[in-house]
């Protein structure tokens, strides 16, 4: 591979460590890794029905103790460290046999953690024994690089997905099934495969448009998958030359929409460029002394002063501490504030004026 060149929209066959090493410092925005969960059964599990169930045996789910999960877990979490931007994140999926050592493990290689979110599975398989509890989720860790450096979280595309709602971290959603499991020989051809749900959201989430998204851990190619839909680049490492293979075929099948922005790229107020309040009066959208109504119907008001604040009942302040003061709790002024229209004699959102100003100046 040449030097600082990314293996784009390919499988690395390998050893995860040992190819990660290859690639270029700094140069992934996101990494989801989905490791072994080191949990072997320690016998035989049947249905009541006397079927067996399908436990996790395969080699890549082998350690001779706690102690050699440990050090498997430092080890490619560092690797993964140093190709993951500054501004990077991180999500790791596990379950109780391994989340929390996993957790210990990114603290102490100094990740710092954005969120503990759980997934909920609604058709999950029951405990046949009834010994226990049924295993209904797993978690995921969210974390970034370097604590307080900026990074991407999409707020308001995941409201909007969740029905305008501010999205909660337990995500209820049903496991790999029916027609999206993949099948290899009549049979399920990996164990553990996530449902392409769980990574739209993880990466529609903490990711844009031709951002670089990484698995470590690729298996059947979920991630690349959803990664091409979503118009992600995306890199696999993959020890297993049948998964890799089932990988390609399922990835190359895919046929994303053409891309346009709009369609992709998330609406985040955030991104957009930062408008004082004042603006609006120095070009004259606005007047000294005019008055401002408080939401589209109320009858509370405010005059608009020369230096751009607001005066209220004797109080003086932005347009945001007069509206908190007004509701009593932290307020937006840009959508609480409104203005009569001289010509219509309707009431418009001042929120209108600014994106007025900012198709203006860019």
């Amino acid at each position: 591979m040449p030097e600082n060149k990314l293996p784009l929209d390919s499988v690395l066959q390998g050893d995860c460590v040992e190819r990660l090493a290859e690639l270029p410092p700094e140069s992934v925005d996101l990494i989801f890794a989905d490791p072994p969960y080191n949990l072997q059964l320690q016998k035989e599990l049947r249905r009541p029905n006397n079927s067996k169930v399908n436990g996790v045996d395969e080699d890549w789910d082998r350690f001779d103790d706690y102690a050699a999960y440990d050090e498997f877990t430092r080890t490619w979490l560092a690797a993964c460290r140093r190709v993951l931007k500054p501004t990077g994140t991180l999500w790791v999926i596990g379950s109780y046999h391994n989340i929390h050592r996993v957790g210990t493990m990114l603290q102490n290689l100094d990740f710092w953690i954005l969120n503990s979110v759980v997934w909920v599975k609604s058709n999950p398989t029951p405990n046949f024994r009834g010994v226990r509890f049924t295993n209904a989720h797993e978690e995921l860790l969210w974390v970034q690089k370097e604590q307080g450096a900026p990074y991407t979280f999409n707020h308001h595309a995941m409201k909007q997905l969740n029905e305008e709602k501010q999205m909660r971290s337990d995500w209820v959603l049903p496991i790999a099934n029916g027609h999206e499991r993949l099948r290899s020989n009549g049979h399920s051809a990996h164990p553990t495969q996530k449902p392409e749900a769980l990574l739209y959201r993880v990466i529609a989430s903490s990711s844009n448009p031709g951002d670089v998204v990484l698995d470590p851990f690729f298996g059947t190619g979920t991630t690349g998958a959803v990664a091409k839909r979503l118009h992600r680049r995306w890199i696999g490492i993959e020890q297993q030359s049948d998964y890799i293979k089932l990988a390609k075929q399922r990835i190359a099948a895919i046929v994303p929409g053409e891309y346009e922005e709009e369609n992709y790229l998330s609406h985040e107020p955030r991104r957009l460029p930062r408008v004082p309040f004042g603006r609006l009066l120095e070009s004259d959208m606005l007047a000294v002394g005019q008055k401002l109504y408080w939401g589209e119907r109320g009858r509370e008001t405010a005059r608009v002063l020369a230096d751009g604040a607001l005066k209220y009942n004797g109080r003086r302040g932005s347009i945001h501490q007069i509206a908190k003061h007004i509701q009593s709790a932290p307020a937006n002024g840009w959508q609480t504030w409104y203005f009569e229209d001289p010509k219509t004699g309707e009431r418009r959102s001042i929120d209108e004026l600014r994106q007025q100003i900012r198709k203006m100046e860019n």
